[in-house]
C-alpha cells in the first residue's frame, strides 16, 4: 500500500561535508546506512538545507560516538547544486505523522521505522525525500537515493572550504 505523501520540488544549493580531500563523487563501499534507508537496501546522498544544519548533523554524529570535534578535522565543506527535484514531502510534524512517524530524535537506536519508511519511499519510484533534520529540527536535509552511478540530479560545485578548527555549535541544536 503505498504512503500517500505529497511531492515538493527541490532545488537549489544544498550542502555537506566530507573528510578533507575525499573526492565529493565517490560514493562508499560498502554503501553505508542513513536514519532514512540501510546501504544494504539502497544507497542515499543526505544533504543539509544550511551550515548550522550540517554542523549540527556533524556534532550529533561525533557526541554519538563519543569523539572529540578536533579528531574528525580538518573536513571540506561542499556545496552541490540540486536540480529541480519532485521529492516526497516529510518536512514537518504533520507529514511525518501521515506517514506513522514522529519528530526524528538524534541517534542511531531511532532509526528503524524511518528506514522502514525511506526504503517504501524508494520502492514506491521516489527519488528521495526532504525531512526535519535530527540535529536542528529548524533545518531540513534532503535524502537523495541512489539507485546507480550517475542517477543523481546533484553534483557539487566550486571548491570546498577547509574547516580546521571545530565551528561553534548551532543554535537549537540537539545531539
Amino acid at each position: 500500500m503505498a504512503l500517500g505523501v505529497d511531492p515538493v520540488d527541490v532545488e537549489g544549493t544544498w550542502l555537506r561535508y566530507l573528510p578533507h580531500r575525499a573526492d565529493p563523487r565517490d560514493r562508499p563501499f560498502p554503501p553505508g546506512n542513513g536514519r532514512w534507508q540501510r546501504g544494504t537496501v539502497v544507497e542515499a546522498l543526505y544533504l543539509a538545507d544550511a551550515e548550522p544544519t550540517v554542523w549540527a548533523e556533524w556534532y550529533r554524529h561525533l557526541a554519538e560516538r563519543g569523539l572529540a570535534p578536533l579528531y574528525h578535522l580538518p573536513r571540506d565543506f561542499w556545496q552541490y547544486h540540486v536540480s529541480a527535484t519532485s521529492v516526497a514531502d516529510l518536512s514537518d510534524i504533520h507529514r511525518l505523522r501521515n506517514v506513522g512517524l514522529e519528530m526524528p530524535a538524534p541517534g542511531r537506536k531511532t532509526w528503524r521505522p524511518y528506514q522502514a519508511v525511506g526504503e517504501q519511499l524508494w520502492r514506491e519510484g521516489w527519488p528521495g525525500l526532504l525531512a526535519p533534520s535530527a540535529a536542528r529540527p529548524e533545518g531540513r536535509v534532503l535524502c537523495l537515493f541512489v539507485d546507480h552511478a550517475g542517477g543523481l540530479s546533484v553534483r557539487p560545485f566550486g571548491r570546498p572550504r577547509v574547516v580546521s578548527e571545530p565551528p561553534a555549535p548551532p543554535t537549537g541544536m540537539r545531539t
